[in-house]
């Protein structure tokens, strides 16, 4: 009895020592204080207090142990940029809030991107405001395209999308890509704060450019004045951008205080991806999955044509729910043809009448399904999308469908001339006066290349429209030419006369 006691007093006494000397019940040492130590410094502000803001009171500090409960609480939880406090941001505050419907259309739009922008931001431990930056660049719009041709929800220019890897060829446009462009852009903004350590100047160096950016610093520091974004001389789009998203941040934390309704947007992702392994057309999947074709294009806005090339987009993004419905019916679906067309790649520089004839297509079909306008030539090395036939199974190529591009050249259209001949005038001195081959002079009027013309002879010439009329016909030669049109006709590149079009 007298052990059992002794092993009792000595077990509490271990137990005391724990709480009085920071060690647990375990073992390990303990790292939380007691508020009532004698060693707790209590913190106390510095400086006078100033009021919190709508965005600054939506960030708490204090880690939430419940889910939050739509995407929208999620997004004010991770706000970590600094407030921009000016008298833009009231304007632009009441500027979205006078137009509910705008709001509306643009918020609703966004429901289907907002949840995968929301995890890689967080992935990435950036500012959850980050998130609504689309709705500034594009209105979350992935079809959006400027005047200055940038292109997608997060607006990059063709040379950007370049530098970040988005392929930009004549069947997608990963600028487009709501994966793609949502990496680039991360991947740019990233590397903006990373130069200039503030969030305002990295996104105004999204909008206006890095160089531009740089250049005002550099301005005002040398002159004294300072370097944030209030401070800095911009072009007037580049001053209303940072202003912009702090309003629509503002009416995010707190949409009661601007009478604003934020559409529902659940705590969920809208799609997932989807691998395949065979070119299939669009009209295929979405059959398959069981979705209208507009509605996979919102999910997949890259595609400029009707197939999706596996060696270049092995994965696709359908609804949550339709993925499982399409790879469910892709392994039913008997094992044949899941592509209608394939790519050529044009041998040498042809008519859009000859492609066509060669690849068993009308022309007018042939133009529509690549937009080639009229007047132009397809040019050698173009990729062409045409049929496939049943004897062609196999899938485009990676180099192709990352590659393909198509070029054009305009349809030089010609008119049948006589021009009179001088004095030594020879088959080379007029081919090069009119900056054409001596070959085809020679051809034209039935010489050799190398044959001399007697002074005033007719010289028969298949010369551009533009070259033509009057003195401008005349342009390389040292005295203007008499010229007698006789006929015209459509020449190929080579300056050979074609047929007329129809």
């Amino acid at each position: 009895m007298k052990i059992l006691r002794f092993a009792c007093l000595a077990g509490l006494l271990w137990l005391a020592g724990c709480a009085t000397n920071g060690v647990t019940s375990n073992g390990q040492f303990n790292t939380d204080s007691s508020p009532d130590s004698a060693n707790h410094t209590p913190v106390v502000p510095s400086g006078p207090l100033s009021p919190i803001t709508a965005g600054r009171a939506s960030g708490s500090q204090v880690a939430s142990l419940s889910t939050p409960a739509d995407l929208w609480e999620r997004i004010r939880r991770g706000f970590a940029m600094p407030d921009l406090e000016h008298e833009l941001v009231q304007d632009r505050e009441q500027w979205y809030a006078s137009r509910p419907d705008y709001m509306q259309r643009m918020t609703e739009r966004s429901s289907k991107y907002l949840f995968h922008i929301v995890e890689e931001l967080e992935r990435r431990g950036m500012p959850t405001e980050l998130a609504l930056l689309p709705y500034i660049e594009s209105a979350f719009n992935p079809q959006a395209v400027s005047s200055a041709k940038a292109a997608g929800m997060w607006q990059f220019m063709p040379a950007t999308g370049n530098y970040f890897d988005l392929k930009q060829n004549a069947f997608r446009d990963d600028r487009r890509d709501v994966l793609a462009s949502t990496r680039a852009a991360l991947d740019y903004l990233q590397k903006l704060y990373g130069m200039f350590g503030d969030w305002h100047l990295a996104l105004a160096a999204y909008n206006w450019g890095e160089g531009s950016v740089s250049r005002a610093i550099a301005k005002n520091q040398k002159a004294g004045l300072g370097i944030r974004y209030t401070d800095l001389n911009m072009p007037a789009e580049t001053r209303l951008y940072v202003p912009k998203l702090q309003a629509v941040k503002n009416i995010v934390a707190s949409p009661e205080a601007f009478r604003a309704e934020l559409p529902l947007i659940e705590n969920h992702p809208y799609f997932q991806t989807v691998d395949i392994t065979h070119d299939i057309d669009v009209a295929v999947v979405a059959q398959l999955a069981g979705v209208y074709e507009a509605d996979f294009r919102a999910l997949n806005p890259s595609f400029r044509r009707p197939t999706i090339f596996a060696a270049g987009t092995p994965q696709i993004l359908l609804p949550w729910d339709n993925a499982r419905v399409f790879q469910r019916n892709l392994e039913a679906k008997d094992q044949g043809q899941y592509a209608s067309w394939t790519v050529w790649s044009v041998p040498s520089t042809m008519s859009v009448a000859e492609a066509a004839q060669r690849t068993g297509m009308s022309e007018g079909d042939l133009r529509s399904l690549n937009n080639i306008p009229p007047r132009m030539l397809i040019k050698a090395g173009s990729a062409l999308m045409v049929p496939r036939t049943t004897t062609t199974r196999q899938d485009v190529s990676a180099h192709l469908a990352d590659n393909g591009q198509l070029a054009l050249t305009p349809e030089i259209v010609t008119r049948r001339t006589t021009v009179r001949a001088g004095k030594r005038d020879t088959v080379r001195s007029i081919a090069q006066r009119y900056r054409i081959s001596a070959d085809h002079v020679a051809d034209w009027n039935n010489v050799k290349a190398g044959a001399a013309f007697k002074a005033g002879q007719q010289v028969v010439m298949f010369l551009p429209v533009r070259l033509g009329h009057g003195a401008s016909a005349s342009r390389g030669a040292s005295r203007k030419p008499r010229l007698k049109a006789t006929a015209s006709a459509p020449t190929r590149k080579g300056g050979k006369p074609a047929r007329k079009r129809r």
